[in-house]
Order: structure tokens, then sequence, then C-alpha cells
């Protein structure tokens, strides 16, 4: 049954019935509140009821937070997601209500943002947006639509071609020879990406006891695509991990995501590099590696690649090289 009283010059809707959890909502007219009243209890009756009321209270910014707190530490890039999941709950549109969180309010986020950042930036807000609805709808039992399905997605961008000349490595690495307040670390984790192609979540996860240097190789128990790998380690590689000091922590390179991001950028920057990411040194490394490792099943065992499809697209083989061997 419902029941209605009067709070300051406000109306209160209280809807009470047997295997329902109590509905209760405030309005300005007594006239409203009887209205929503209704269409609840008739709900009720039709079998149709949703229990929205944990969506009315929670904002997408209380709904983000909960979800770095519970499930982000979960996840194996959980640095780099904590960080980008808080910076998108500081953005305005966290401030609405799940229940007011439309189609049409996410595709305004969208163009916002798409004036400040680059296409595969907002697509990738967008799918964090989307999968924390859809685990707060299954694992959380928050009754809501999921507005970001209906939003048409920004074209992806297509793969990135940087790599390094030999002009280019030169300048970088000199750039990052360690001088005063500058991390020691970033030099050798360069030098091993451009020797190895790994990752740099899996050069940070590196640990010496996965690594054997009489034998060149260094295990992954644990990477992107799931599946443990050992990578080959050239000479040059093996002397890279020689000539650095060992943390008593076992972690072959004790320094954090965005420490070493921040010293790889400005680096960058002294080097006078346009446009390259520290992901575009597997660009690199694969190239080089494509030369002493034309097989390409034995190439993507080393960089870890499940499909072809997929390592093609960090392949980048030099045309004029190809017309040298087509003679």
């Amino acid at each position: 049954m419902a029941s209605f009283r009067q709070r300051s010059s406000k109306w209160q809707a209280r809807v009470t019935r047997d295997g329902y959890p109590n509905q209760v909502k405030t309005f300005e007219a007594r006239a409203d509140a009887e209205r929503w009243a209704r269409s609840v209890e008739s709900a009720m009756d039709k079998g149709q009821f949703v229990d929205t009321q944990e969506a009315q209270r929670t904002t997408l910014r209380e709904l983000i937070l909960r979800y770095v707190r519970e499930v982000t530490p979960t996840m194996k890039s959980v640095t780099e997601d904590t960080y980008r999941l808080k910076a998108l709950a500081r953005r305005p549109i966290a401030n609405w209500s799940l229940i007011n969180l439309s189609a049409t309010r996410i595709a305004a986020f969208r163009d916002e943002r798409l004036k400040e950042v680059s296409n595969g930036t907002v697509i990738r807000e967008l799918a964090y947006l989307s999968s924390i609805i859809n685990h707060a709808r299954r694992e959380w039992d928050i009754n809501m639509s999921n507005p970001v399905i209906h939003v048409r997605k920004p074209t992806s961008p297509t793969g990135r071609t940087r790599k390094l000349s030999d002009d280019e490595t030169t300048k970088l690495l000199q750039a990052l020879e360690p001088t005063g307040r500058q991390n020691t670390w970033t030099r050798p984790v360069v030098l091993l990406a451009i020797q190895t192609a790994m990752r740099r979540s899996e050069l940070l996860a590196l640990r010496w006891e996965n690594i054997d240097l009489t034998r060149q190789t260094a295990f992954l128990p644990d990477t992107k695509n799931g599946t443990p790998r050992t990578v080959p380690l050239s000479a040059a590689a093996t002397e890279v991990l020689r000539t650095i000091p060992r943390n008593i922590s076992g972690i072959v390179f004790p320094v954090k995501y965005f420490t070493l991001d921040a010293a790889f950028k400005r680096a960058v920057k002294r080097a006078g590099l346009v446009d390259f990411h520290f992901h575009d040194l597997r660009h690199t490394a694969i190239t080089a590696m494509a030369e002493k490792l034309p097989n390409l099943i034995e190439l993507s065992a080393v960089t870890g690649h499940k499909s072809l499809s997929m390592l093609k697209r960090y392949y980048h083989p030099d045309v004029e090289e190809l017309a040298r061997k087509l003679g």
C-alpha cells in the first residue's frame, strides 16, 4: 500500500508491499507523489517492477571509484587503469546519477573529449564506462540500462607505424644518459625494449628469478594475452642485464610505471623526436628482428603474438629493401 506525508514543503511517497523493498520518493506536489505511487503499484501488480533506487542515489563517480577499489586491483594493468579511471571520475559527467545517465549525455561527453584527446583515448574511455556499468548490473544488483551501447563510437585510429631510425636511436640513447636527477633505470629499460620487443608492462614485471643469463632467456609468467612465454635474449640484451645493479626486491627494474613514462617523455623531447611513444619501441624491435627471423612463426614466438594478423600490425618492412630483394 502507499502512504504519503508532508515534510517541510515537499511530499514523500512510500510504497510498501510484501516481497518488495520499500519504495520511497519525494515530490514537490502531492499529486505527483500519488501518480508515482500508482505507477509503482501497477508495475508490482503486473510483475514488471524494477527497483531503481540504487541507481537513483548512486552517481557515476561513486560507481567508478567503487570499481577502482573492488575490481581494478584484480586486473593486470592495475596501475594504469586506476590512474585513468580516477581521472574519468573527475569529469563533469561523473556528477550524474546512474538513472539520469542517458545516451545523449554520454554522446555529449564523447564530443567534448574528442576536442581534447585522440579517437583512441575516447574509444578506451567509452569502453571503460560500458564495462563498469555492465559489471554493476551483473554483480552489484544496480538496475539501469547501459546507455553507452547506444552511442556511436569514434572511428578507430589506424595502427601506428612509427619506428626509430638508426640516427634517432642514437639521439634517444644519448638523451637517456643519466645526469643529475634523471632516472637511472630508463635507459636500460629502453635498451632492453629495443633488443627484446617486450611490452612495457612485461619489462616492469621482470624478476631476476626468471632470468637465466647463461641460457640467455627471460621467462614471463604473466603476459598481456594470458599465455606465459620465454623470451630469448640477444648478446646485447644479456649485457644490459649484466651491467645493472640488482635490487633487494628481486624486481629487475624497480621503477613505477608513471615515473618511467614521465622520464621517457622528457628524453624524447630532449632528443628532438617527433610523435614517438614508448610502445613504438616494440615496432622498432620487431622490424629489426624480422630481418634475423624471417620465419614468422619463430618471430611470433619471440614477440608473444597469438596470430599473424596481430603481428603484421607491428612488423613494418622497408619497402625499398623489399624492392631490392625482388631484383
